[in-house]
Formats: C-alpha cells, sequence, structure tokens
C-alpha cells in the first residue's frame, strides 16, 4: 500500500483526548457556564446584543420573537434556533429570573411546566432593565470580537450596571463543571457592592448584614444561615427552602392548608398532583381533596382536611415527602479570568468592581477623545466667528473645498480638523446668537475633560462616580425582599398518627410465618375458627390490636421481625394473609414464629428472654430492637445460634422481677434457677448454658415462673401420658445443673418429653399422634401430682401410636373497649 503524506497516523486516545479536550473547553467557556462579570451565557449576552443592535428596545413596539432568533442565529449564535428561543423564553420567565431582561408577549411558558407558544405566535423586546446591562457598550467599554464568519463583531463582555450574576443567578452543566448560583435582591446586592468599594477588606459577616442571603422570585422560606455563610465562603452549600403556608380554620371545626408561595424551580402542577396522589393513594389520613386556585391574582394551592385532622403533622409530612420543601444546593461556578472557578460571595463582587472600573475607564478615555476632538473644533469656530469676513473672504478667492481648507490653515493657522468645520459650516450658524452657544459648549466641554481627567487620574473619584451609577440603578429598579430568611433549619418530626388510618384490626401469626390484618367488620361477619390457614399450621398469635401498635417476631432461628400494625397488609379473616418470606428475604423455608410481642412503645426497663434447644438462655434488652433501618426486607438477630440449635420460648419481662427459670429436657430432666443468674447480653451475643444435657438429650421449653407461689404446669409425652405438677416443686438450683427427673425413669419404652406449658384451668392442647388422629387436652381435667408421677394417659398408646405434635394454639381475642 502506498504510504500517503497528508494522513497522519496518531494513536485514537491521543486523537480523543484532544478532541474532548477542545469540546470541553468549547462547552465550559462558550456554552455552559456564566461570565463572572455580567453574569451572562454566551447565548444570553448575544441575545441582549443582537436585539439592542436591532433597535429592539423597551422604548419601542415589541417585534416577533422569531424574527429576533433569526438575527441572533445569522449574525451571532450559529446554533439551532430551539435554544436560542428557549434561552430568550427564559430571560421573560418571572418565575426564574428575580429581574427579566426581556418583556414578552403572549404565552411563554408557565410555572405548571407549560410549554411557551412558538416563536411565530410571540413577541419580544428588551426589558427596560436590560439597558442598564447595554448603556455605554458604544463607547467602546468592552472588547468586541469578530463573529463566526467574521462579517460582525460581538462583544466578549456586557459594561453591565449592575451585578446581573447574583441579582438573576445562574444555572447550566457542562463538562466537569456545573453551576447553581441563586437569585438574590437587586437592591440588597447593589448595597453590598457599595460596602466593598468603600471597604475593600471587608468580612462576609458584614456584607452578610447588607446581603442576608438569596431572594428567589418565587418567594418561600430559606432555613440555614449557618449554611448560607459557609455557600458565601466556599461557594458551595445546602439550605433548605419551603413553600409559604398556613393552616386556616373552616367551617364544621375543620381546617386547610393554603399555599401561597413555593420553592424556587418546583413544578407547581406536579406538586399539586404529588399531594393528591398522597390523598388518593391514602398515604396519611386526613386530606379530603387538593386544589390549584392560583389565576392571575396570585398563587394558591389549598388543602381541605377532613374533621379533626392533624393539620400540623400533614402539614410537616407534606414538607418532607413532596416538593413543598425542597434542599437548594449552592454551587457557585462561573468563568473568572477565562477559567471556571468555584467562587465566593467576596470573589463575585470584588470581579464585578474590577470589570466595572475597566468599563468606566474605557467610558471616560473614550469619552475624553471625543471631548478634546470637540473642543478642538469649537475653538477653531469661535476663532473663525472673530474673524469671520476674513474667513469668508478666503473661501470665496479658492478654487474648491479642498483648496479653501489650505488656505484657511496657511492663512489664519487653523488645523485640518478646523478648516473642515468651517468650511462644512451651515449659513445660518454664522448669527450672532451660535457664538454665545460655542461659548456655552467650550465651557461645558472644559469641565468635562477636567471631570474626565479626574475620574482617570483619580482611582477614588472613579469610585465615588461607579457608587453613583449603582445607586441611580438600584433608586430606579429596587423591589422588596420576597424570600424570607429563618436563621435554624427546622427538623421535620412527622408523627405516625398523622400517616396512619387510626382503627382497631385483628392481627394474626401463625406458626409457619403468615402474617396479616383484618378488619372488625370482616372478623365479625365470620366465626372465629373461619380463619384462612393450611393444615399442618395454627395460629401463635389473634389478637385485636390498634394500627399505631408494633409487633416484635421472634423466630425458631434466633431472628427478631419488626412489624407496625398499619403497615400489616390488610387482609380478610378466611383468607391466609401474606407470608413473611414475601417480603423478609433472609426469611428460612423451615423456619417458624415462636413468639409475638405487642407494644405502644419501646420500653427502656423490659427485657427479652430467649431459650434455646441445645440449652442456652440469655436477656437481651428491649430497645435493642427499637425499627432499624432495612426492616421491611430483613430481619435482625436476636440469638446467635450454633449448629443445629433452635429458640424454643421467648419472654419479654420487667427488668429485676423475681422470676425462675423452670427448663423440662426430652429426657424428663427439670431445673429451677433464678433468672438474676442470667447476664443482660446484646442482640447478637449467643448468651450462657442454661442446662447441662446429656448426649441426646435437649430442652423441651423453658418458662418463667415466679420464685415464690404455685405455678402449674403440663407436660405431654410421647407415650400420650399428660402430667400436670407444680414447677416450684423443685428446688432452685444453679444455672448450668442438669437438674433433676420430673418424670419417672421406666427400664422400658421409658417416657419422653414433647410438650411442656405453664397451665391455667382454661389451658387446652391439640395433641396429634402418627396415626393422624387428633386429641384436644384440657388441662383443668387432670390433677396436680407429685414430682415422680406419670400422669395419666389421653389415650391408648398401643392402638393410636405415638404423639408426633403437640401445640398450642392462640384464641382470637377480641378487645370490647378498644385500645
Amino acid at each position: 500500500m502506498q504510504h500517503r503524506n497528508d494522513i497522519q497516523e496518531i494513536p485514537l486516545k491521543d486523537v480523543m483526548g484532544d478532541r474532548f479536550g477542545r469540546y470541553s473547553k468549547y462547552i465550559i467557556q462558550e456554552r455552559a457556564l456564566p461570565d463572572i462579570r455580567d453574569g451572562l451565557k454566551p447565548v444570553q449576552r448575544r441575545i441582549l446584543f443582537a436585539m439592542n443592535e436591532d433597535g429592539n428596545t423597551h422604548e419601542k413596539a415589541f417585534r416577533k420573537s422569531a424574527k429576533g432568533v433569526g438575527n441572533i442565529m445569522g449574525n451571532y449564535h450559529p446554533h439551532g434556533d430551539s435554544s436560542i428561543y428557549d434561552a430568550m423564553v427564559r430571560m421573560s420567565q418571572d418565575w426564574k429570573l428575580r429581574e427579566t431582561l426581556i418583556e414578552m408577549h403572549g404565552n411563554n411558558g408557565s410555572m405548571d411546566g407549560d410549554p411557551p407558544a412558538a416563536m411565530r405566535y410571540t413577541e419580544a423586546r428588551l426589558s427596560k432593565l436590560s439597558s442598564e446591562m447595554l448603556a455605554d457598550i458604544e463607547k467602546e467599554t468592552v472588547d468586541l470580537v469578530w463573529n463566526f464568519d467574521d462579517t460582525e463583531k460581538e462583544p466578549t463582555v456586557l459594561p453591565a450596571r449592575y451585578p446581573n450574576l447574583l441579582v438573576n443567578g445562574s444555572t447550566g452543566i457542562s463538562a466537569g463543571y456545573a453551576t447553581e448560583i441563586p437569585t438574590h435582591n437587586l437592591g440588597e446586592i447593589i448595597e453590598g457592592t457599595i460596602h466593598l468599594i468603600d471597604h475593600p477588606n471587608a468580612t462576609l459577616e458584614k456584607l452578610m448584614t447588607f446581603i442576608p442571603g438569596p431572594d428567589f422570585p418565587t418567594g418561600g422560606i430559606l432555613q440555614g444561615t449557618e449554611e448560607i455563610k459557609k455557600a458565601y465562603t466556599k461557594g458551595k452549600g445546602r439550605v433548605v427552602l419551603r413553600s409559604k403556608t398556613a393552616i386556616k380554620p373552616m367551617k364544621a371545626g375543620r381546617e386547610q392548608i393554603v399555599i401561597s408561595e413555593v420553592p424556587y424551580e418546583v413544578n407547581k402542577a406536579n406538586l399539586v398532583k404529588k399531594i393528591d396522589e398522597i390523598r388518593l393513594m391514602k398515604k396519611i389520613d386526613g386530606i379530603a381533596e387538593v386544589r390549584d386556585e392560583t389565576d392571575r391574582t396570585g398563587l394558591q394551592i389549598v388543602i381541605d382536611l377532613k374533621k379533626d385532622a392533624n393539620a400540623q403533622g400533614i402539614l410537616n409530612y407534606l414538607f418532607k415527602n413532596t416538593d413543598l420543601q425542597v434542599n437548594y444546593n449552592f454551587n457557585m461556578v462561573a468563568i473568572d479570568e477565562q477559567r471556571p472557578k468555584q467562587v465566593g460571595l467576596i470573589r463575585i463582587l470584588q470581579a464585578y468592581i474590577d470589570h466595572r472600573r475597566d468599563v468606566i475607564q474605557r467610558r471616560s478615555r473614550f469619552e475624553l477623545n471625543r471631548s478634546l476632538k470637540r473642543q478642538h473644533i469649537v475653538e477653531g469656530l469661535m476663532k473663525a466667528l472673530s474673524i469671520l469676513d476674513q474667513v469668508i473672504a478666503t473661501i470665496r478667492k479658492s478654487k474648491d473645498k479642498k483648496d479653501a481648507k489650505q488656505n484657511l490653515v496657511k492663512a489664519f493657522d487653523f488645523t485640518e480638523a478646523q478648516a473642515e468645520a468651517i468650511v462644512s459650516l451651515q449659513l445660518y450658524r454664522l448669527t450672532n446668537t451660535d457664538i454665545t452657544a460655542l461659548e456655552k459648549e467650550a465651557n461645558e466641554l472644559a469641565d468635562n475633560i477636567t471631570f474626565l481627567n479626574s475620574i482617570l487620574g483619580n482611582d477614588k473619584e472613579l469610585m465615588k462616580l461607579m457608587k453613583k451609577e449603582l445607586r441611580e440603578v438600584k433608586k430606579q429598579y429596587e423591589s422588596p425582599r420576597r424570600t424570607f430568611i429563618q436563621q435554624e433549619i427546622e427538623e421535620l418530626v412527622v408523627n405516625t398518627e398523622v400517616l396512619v388510618t387510626q382503627e382497631d384490626v385483628m392481627v394474626t401469626v401463625s406458626k409457619e410465618g403468615y402474617i396479616k390484618r383484618s378488619s372488625l367488620r370482616s372478623f365479625s361477619a365470620s366465626s372465629a375458627d373461619e380463619i384462612g390457614l393450611k393444615e399442618t399450621d395454627y395460629l401463635v398469635f389473634a389478637e385485636q390490636l390498634h394500627t399505631l401498635q408494633h409487633l416484635l417476631l421472634i423466630t425458631n432461628k434466633g431472628n427478631m421481625i419488626y412489624r407496625p400494625v398499619h403497615e400489616l397488609a390488610d387482609i380478610r379473616w378466611k383468607d391466609v394473609g401474606e407470608h413473611l418470606s414475601q417480603t423478609i428475604t433472609n426469611f428460612e423455608k423451615d423456619e417458624q414464629i415462636i413468639s409475638v410481642y405487642t407494644y405502644n412503645q419501646i420500653e427502656e426497663n423490659k427485657l427479652f428472654v430467649l431459650i434455646s434447644k441445645n440449652g442456652m438462655i440469655k436477656q437481651t434488652a428491649m430497645k435493642e430492637f427499637a425499627a432499624w433501618g432495612r426492616y421491611k426486607s430483613k430481619a435482625t438477630v436476636c440469638m446467635k445460634l450454633k449448629g443445629d440449635d433452635e429458640v424454643v420460648n421467648a419472654y419479654l419481662v420487667d427488668e429485676g422481677q423475681p422470676l425462675d427459670v423452670f427448663l423440662v429436657s426430652y429426657r424428663g430432666f427439670g431445673l429451677r434457677f433464678p433468672l438474676s443468674e442470667v447476664n443482660i447480653v446484646g442482640a447478637k451475643a449467643a448468651g450462657v448454658i442454661s442446662m447441662n444435657l446429656k448426649d441426646e438429650d435437649q430442652v423441651v421449653n423453658g418458662l418463667l415462673v415466679w420464685s415464690e407461689g404455685d405455678t402449674p404446669i403440663t407436660i405431654v409425652t410421647q407415650r400420650g401420658a399428660v402430667k400436670r405438677m407444680l414447677a416450684q416443686e423443685i428446688n432452685a438450683l444453679s444455672r448450668a445443673k442438669r437438674g433433676i427427673m420430673v418424670l419417672r425413669e421406666l427400664k422400658n419404652h421409658a417416657h419422653r418429653v414433647m410438650k411442656v406449658v405453664e397451665s391455667t384451668e382454661s389451658t387446652t392442647l391439640d395433641v396429634i399422634t402418627d396415626k393422624g388422629n387428633t386429641y384436644s387436652l384440657d388441662a383443668k381435667s387432670y390433677p396436680i401430682n407429685d414430682r415422680m408421677s406419670n400422669g395419666s394417659f389421653l389415650f391408648d398408646e398401643k392402638q393410636e401410636g405415638a404423639v408426633v405434635r403437640v401445640y398450642q394454639e392462640a384464641i382470637p381475642y377480641v378487645n370490647d373497649q378498644g385500645n
């Protein structure tokens, strides 16, 4: 292949790096970031300059926007018309800019996010304030550069008679940089600038007495003075901006929330929609209706509340969960000396003052040169008038204009410029009165030259003029502050009462992990035994609760599951309910619910006592199980288990009660010892040894009994024997002992314990044999026996076979008086 000299071989990464570098430099400097001096992006500057050049100014009639856009695109901004028109529209929107730079007739969009009408339908012109941005541009005050096709010149910056970057703010995203500069009050910014002119070393604290913070066109309440100070120092910070709201009384004891101002840049229609969605989805109870009553008189969103609704609580919820309150992030990045920089308040004002100094100097030099030229001409005209007859005679003798000029220069020592002015003089100017006008002009020019020289020669005079011009702008355009500033960021506390429909419900939890809440109506419409349950399953908990209560569920795998009652699925009484594995990702296949505890609020002095199959026991404070971050999808550990160990029982007790632990093992050993011997440990601890177990033995159950008194217990063996005895019949020993027999050991076919429960007169147990027969055991039918008795048989073991399962089902409990 022939080698070509016009093709360079460069690695792709170098080409990509170079091209992207150039592109980044372009979009940073020439598109997305504002200039620190005039606060404008290039497209905005071109729009203002082109409309000004075209005479499309505030004192003249409106013109079609399309005409202006075409002019801007053709002469200065070689991009799509939509980007130009979008920028033009934004500069006319009084909810986006604190002081609009363009006036527009027609639909220029809305706070609801409605798009503006097409540019062929709207009309635009520069606002009066724009004239202050462009004032003196014709006096060589700023650098002009060639446009994209070298046919027109455009400014690199506007003269800007006020600090526009802070007044109107800016927002934009470029490569590696983004900017978010809030809007401010024009009067405050000018006062701050004047103070900095007088005190170049002024502190930020002092400046903030003039500029307390942003002033958004949409008003609102800004919270966080310290955060504003941080942002003004480093150019970065976060404040809270919330709507202006009021709670107003209505008829029949009801209230309504009225919103009259929303945060800056918030889409009002989306906000109203979100609030109405909260009402429809019943995320909170108490909102009756949401209406947008905004009209030409001003913004107004009304939220009607139901009777007895907690207005402040609902408002707090809306602040937290909608754009009724937003975080505003300062990120003050601007092009400073042709580089993107994160800048604080003082640097922005200082850059503006330096720019304005340069503008005034350049303007003064331009005006001085013009005045000096004019002064020279006026002196020539006055001299000519004083020797008028000789001048006229000289001109009459001359052949033409050029000869006349030369003769005047030669005869009377006029300069070329003076001679040109004399020969161009109109005859009516030769009147007697004109000399007085020239003398007056000469005096004015002399005074002006002296003034301009004083400005150019004395920085103090220049600064004095700068302050005077700033005060003129302030006097003409200042307006009252709209955003109210609060010193502290208010922490929003949303009470559960606001979020929840408050009612009494029936809550059931089954052994296999099915959970539900049913309305009392659904429960009442069915009989208690019509509850939906699988054949192998049974209820471990069934009670009437209130939606503001909470549940803690303990599983045999040593896990704790938290559920607020109001978050439980609302399911008919006859249906099975929701299985915990649908939400709890770490719920195992063979995991079962051991115990369920309800509470209104976590109590400091309550302890969980957990007893395991392999002879471990522990106490853990209830407060360790306050709702954790991912409770909806993850259970937390309440007891660390080793090997095949399982939790067999759990209690929630008051700390310091005189309780004993009573354990019964599979092989018939019983042990009683004080609960005080069990240490209080953390949630993830394994605990301590409760019982010294023989090989192939395990704890069937552990009960908590009073140290003093009589606590009857019921024991069921695998042979179908039922025995009742008093737990206190076994003498109290120490923890970790083997204990003593609670059944008489038989040489042949010894009894093995299947179930141990505390038994009151109403205790009933269901006993299932290996032949599938179920027997109901009524505790009160069996007398209290001594320790060595083996009790009496529930059925004929030879006929029915061995006991395979014994369980005690929870009976639905209804509290007639409510919670």
